[in-house]
């Protein structure tokens, strides 16, 4: 969902406009840990789209085994312990190499221009193993509808959705505003809203097929190649 972006605040802005020290700062979150349990322990992943690598460090200390790709040299840069590729990941090929999990984070899944996501599920169609799943995390429900609202993270920064607002051809124009004590930043980035039957259409196109919802609200989703 990279695309549209504009940042501001201290610290690198990478290509596509992503400030390098913003997603440094971001927490966690529980995405780990659901992570954890939705998959085999030891698990070689392949996460698309790792930024900084805030998933990727956790992942890695729970023992698993993650080759972390962005198209962002200085996103990668902050990831230790993984293996790296830079690289936009609707064009990634490794070759016939197959990974236990595919991971596609980050709303990514609603990318405003379709073709990039069918790119994104074909890659992860075309790594996943046989026997092997792909982890998506959606966007919920009310995504472009609740607005404006905020969240107040326990860690102390403020996340805002300021608007949203139509940008044609079915995607939107998303204002985000992240607000730490020291520092802050906003986006506007282009995302496209897909319905439960629109998101299971787009995995049936690239092959794979739901296999389970691993949320209450399933924003997180367990797919598997189709039989």
């Amino acid at each position: 969902m990279r695309e549209g972006y504009e940042g501001t605040g201290p610290g690198a802005i990478t290509p596509d406009g992503c400030a390098v020290e913003l997603y440094e700062r971001l927490p966690v979150g529980e995405e780990p840990h659901i992570i954890a349990a939705a998959v085999p322990a030891g698990a070689h992943i392949l996460e698309l789209g790792s930024g900084v690598g805030r998933m990727t460090h956790p992942l890695l200390d729970r023992g698993f085994t993650v080759t972390a790709v962005d198209e962002s040299a200085d996103m990668l840069s902050r990831v230790r312990g993984a293996r790296t590729i830079c690289g936009p990941i609707e064009e990634l090929d490794l070759g016939g190499e197959k990974f236990d999990v595919v991971m596609l984070a980050s709303f990514l899944v609603h990318a405003g221009d379709e073709e990039v996501r069918r790119g994104m599920l074909r890659t992860c169609a075309r790594h996943v193993r046989e026997g092997g799943c792909v982890l998506i995390q959606r966007e919920g429900e009310d995504y472009h509808t609740n607005v404006p609202r905020e969240r107040v993270d326990p860690s102390g920064f403020t996340i805002r959705i300021a608007s949203v607002e139509p940008a044609g051809d079915g995607v939107n124009s998303v204002h985000a505003e992240y607000v730490f004590p020291d520092a802050a930043w906003t986006q506007t980035f282009l995302a496209r809203p897909l319905t439960k039957e629109q998101f299971e259409s787009a995995l049936e196109e690239a092959g794979l097929e739901v296999d389970a919802y691993l949320t209450p609200d399933g924003t997180w989703v367990r797919a598997v190649p189709k039989a």
